[in-house]
């Protein structure tokens, strides 16, 4: 098909976009997709065989609408040019220096893609704030966006149009979304691009989980939602060093509240900690919003969530190193688990590198298995997140090695560190595991998913969040 009725660009090929477009592609074949990123590689890989991102289910989909009417190219400006509507989906990482370091977003793309529609545009267009940004960003771009194409004749209406898909669900998510959101200005234009963007939605959305709001409601609910989300993830984390404490099951505890209604079961599974792109970059991003507004109570509140979830990092990491008789120096670790939660390979502020940096600092050698993370991709997470590189640590290769199998990993090893809930990791021979490592031999469950009395009854050591071991030897960390 080469007369489409309307043309979609996404700017930026990341984790949002990528999935965004292909459903988009997938349900309205009568609209063409064009992906665009400065990034050659990253396009090679998304006209390649192996798409850069891994999420079950969508490199059928991609494979199947690629080149009929979804696009992946770095023709950045003339994808532009003859698009009707523009996605802007661009990293928005927190700002590394300056007024708000480390809580604040860092909108530079925005900015930078905003003059890049208002440079190439030759008809007027309908813009849309897909990446994680702060309260108000739309209103940045529109005055880019109008400051660069005065007198010309051409006009932009901005929408905000976040995103909720959860990564290593993101197929379904966006397949079957819990909701819509887009906001949008409340005048006549505003209300006729609002209907634009819901008419593209339409195609497999129900009308009644398409929600319409105002751009400022848009933009905070995306922060707020995933800020009410790590919260429920830091309460249960909380909880679980109580348990260690006092004999209770943090497992047991969270299906007795889970079933009250007014609570529910969701995201109460107590773990190493969260991780990912969005849930401590938006809590942050939160915290200095309300700082920024005075509100110093409130941000201190939700400051208490990140906070807690790098009090179970270090935490889980102490305890680790408690049970190995006060030290891992010269030991190897197993690491079962890279990426930041399973079916996906996404990296970013995984529990996983804080752990490794400990065992680093405390001369411990790791040995890192993940199904789907690149030795690449682990190397700059632990250079952005926590400054590890080849430049400041000169044996880093010795001391962090990624394995190409689990058991490859374990051998020789001290201890086991579960990390990431891959389902795998349940179906491995443990048997084989224990007899290769050296003893005693530890596991540390980070994600509550072995069967530790089977593993207990084959010899190991076993550690848990939220569990004790028996009233004589509790879990103190």
């Amino acid at each position: 098909m080469t007369d489409f009725k309307y043309k979609i660009c996404c700017m930026g090929a990341g984790y949002v976009g990528g999935p965004t477009m292909a459903i988009i592609a997938k349900n309205a074949p009568h609209i063409k997709v064009t992906v665009v990123d400065l990034n050659q590689t990253q396009i090679d890989k998304w006209n390649g065989d192996k798409l850069p991102i891994y999420e079950p289910g969508l490199d059928e989909i991609v494979k199947a609408a690629r080149g009929k009417n979804l696009f992946f190219t770095t023709e950045i400006d003339k994808s532009i040019e003859e698009a009707d509507m523009v996605f802007v989906s661009v990293n928005t990482p927190t700002k590394t220096n300056g007024i708000g370091a480390g809580r604040a977003s860092n909108i530079k793309n925005c900015e930078l893609c905003a003059r890049t529609i208002a440079k190439v545009s030759k008809s007027s267009k309908i813009v849309v704030e897909k990446s994680t940004v702060p309260v108000r960003t739309a209103h940045a771009m529109n005055r880019v966006l109008n400051a660069n194409t005065k007198d010309t004749g051409i006009s932009f209406q901005i929408l905000s149009n976040p995103e909720f898909l959860a990564e290593g669900t993101a197929v379904k998510d966006l397949m079957e979304p819990s909701r819509v959101l887009i906001g949008g200005n409340q005048d006549a234009g505003g209300l006729a691009a609002i209907q634009a963007l819901v008419d593209v939605y339409a195609n497999w959305v129900p009308h009644e989980r398409i929600l319409t709001t105002n751009l400022w409601s848009s933009e905070l609910s995306k922060l707020v939602a995933n800020a009410f989300l790590a919260q429920r993830i830091s309460s249960i984390n909380s909880i679980s060093a109580l348990t260690e404490k006092t004999g209770a099951d943090v497992s047991e505890v969270a299906n007795a509240i889970g079933m009250d209604p007014r609570i529910g079961a969701k995201f109460l599974q107590s773990s190493v900690g969260f991780g990912g792109s969005c849930f401590q970059k938006d809590i942050l991003n939160l915290v200095y919003l309300c700082e920024s507004f005075n509100l110093p109570e409130v941000a201190e509140y939700w400051q208490q969530v990140v906070t807690m979830n790098e009090y179970q990092k270090t935490r889980f990491a102490t305890n680790m190193i408690k049970k190995m008789f006060n030290t891992v120096t010269g030991k190897r670790i197993c690491v079962y688990g890279f990426a930041f939660k399973k079916d996906t390979g996404d990296v970013r502020e995984t529990a996983s590198g804080t752990i490794i940096k400990i065992m680093l600092d405390e001369a411990a050698k790791c040995a890192v298995w993940d199904p789907q993370v690149e030795r690449e991709e682990m190397l700059t997470e632990f250079k952005y997140t926590h400054g590890i590189e080849h430049s400041n640590t000169p044996r880093l290769d010795d001391l962090v090695v990624t394995e190409t199998d689990p058991y490859a990993a374990a051998k020789g090893a001290h201890a086991i560190a579960v990390m990431t809930e891959w389902d795998e990791f349940k179906t491995y021979d443990y048997q084989k595991i224990y007899d290769s490592m050296v003893k005693p031999a530890f596991i540390f469950d980070g994600r509550n998913i072995l069967d530790h009395e089977a593993l207990r009854k084959i010899g190991f050591e076993v550690y848990a969040i939220g569990k004790t071991v028996s009233e004589n030897d509790p879990m103190t960390c």
